[in-house]
């Protein structure tokens, strides 16, 4: 296995590169999951009739692999990305991965692409794994067969010259999702009536969508597919989780870490009125980690925060998280995993 890979690091993007390895598990439906094999990354057989493909019956998780400052390759939180796929597959009807088959899977890629990880600070190798309904279905009902797979993908930081603020826009004709849905899952019929209204916005010079909730039309819920937070007087609010917002585990690391600073964080409605008296705001996610927010447009009316300047909260926050991600400062909470490199590879 070649030591690095033929990649510039400094002109990655987060966008996809193919890499040498994935993983596919196959599973009956009501039968326990077999173990999977690691083989060339390319493309898979399935079923026009497949239940994924004709009613949507699927779910994905985003990770990521750093190469941090002592050299370790590590992850951040797998076990509650695993815990979270799993609640994911029993919302839709599909039979759950086991957590210990899942970290292993990831290990696995991870392990035999490593050569494709960026050196530290440079970039980060980002892991996607899917469970499809791939057995052929007609008539709503779950899918007689699945598969679980686990690829990757090197990209590069998300802030291209350093952290900056974007400008959102409030959508008062959209929503994400309904009370009673599927919108605490990543499921992925979650995200294609998304493409529409963020295309829209990024038309008009903003990053991307507020949605508010599909009872009140008033209530912040999510950011594209990013958690939200605004912070007044030195006190943090972000969406409480009702099952119509995705519990997003940077979303969780950064409630834990805040209080674990002192501050005090509230999970509660938040109006957007709220929100646009605020002093700073920012969403997360995988991808971007923090996102500080420079404004906020809703109807006629603009909110600017700190003139587009980074709110000192929001910074402190981002260099504390990715600081530990990195391995830069200690992990007092336990949130890294190592990935052993030499390990066994189940391969085909």
């Amino acid at each position: 296995m070649p030591e690095n890979a033929n990649i510039d690091w400094d002109s990655l993007t987060f966008s996809m590169t193919k890499t040498d390895f994935m993983y596919v598990a196959e599973c009956q439906l009501g039968q326990p999951w077999q173990v999977g094999n690691m083989q060339p990354y390319g493309k898979l057989e399935i079923d026009p009739a497949a239940g994924v493909l004709n009613y949507g019956q699927g779910i994905f998780e985003g990770m990521k692999a750093h190469r941090s400052v002592e050299g370790n390759v590590v992850l951040f939180r797998p076990d509650e990305n695993a815990r979270r796929f799993q609640r994911g597959a029993a919302r839709l009807g599909m039979p759950p991965v086991p957590e210990s088959m899942f970290i292993d899977a990831v290990e696995q890629v991870v392990a035999a692409n490593s050569h494709f990880i960026p050196p530290s600070g440079r970039g980060a190798l980002y892991i996607r794994p899917v469970l499809w309904g791939t057995g052929p279905i007609m008539g709503v009902a779950p899918s007689p067969s699945y598969t679980f797979c686990v690829f990757v993908t090197p990209v590069g930081p998300y802030f291209k010259g350093g952290l900056s603020c974007i400008d959102l826009v409030i959508s008062d004709e959209y929503h994400r999702a309904a009370p009673g849905g599927s919108g605490g899952v990543k499921a992925i019929g979650n995200y294609a009536p998304g493409m529409m209204p963020s295309k829209n916005a990024k038309k008009r010079g903003f990053a991307e969508v507020i949605y508010l909730d599909a009872i009140n039309h008033e209530l912040i819920e999510e950011v594209g597919a990013a958690n939200f937070f605004c912070v007044k007087n030195k006190k943090i609010h972000t969406p409480e989780l009702t099952g119509t917002i995705l519990p997003g585990i940077t979303r969780d690391s950064i409630i834990q870490l805040a209080k674990h600073k002192g501050y005090e964080v509230v999970e509660e409605k938040v109006h957007a009125t709220f929100a646009m008296e605020a002093d700073e705001a920012f969403c997360c996610g995988t991808a971007a980690v923090i996102s500080p927010i420079g404004s906020i447009t809703q109807g006629d009316k603009e909110k600017v925060y700190l003139n587009r300047e980074i709110g000192p909260l929001t910074r402190e926050l981002y260099d504390s998280l990715t600081a530990i991600q990195s391995q830069k400062e200690e992990d007092v909470f336990s949130w890294l995993h190592k990935v052993p490199l030499e390990i066994p590879l189940n391969l085909v």
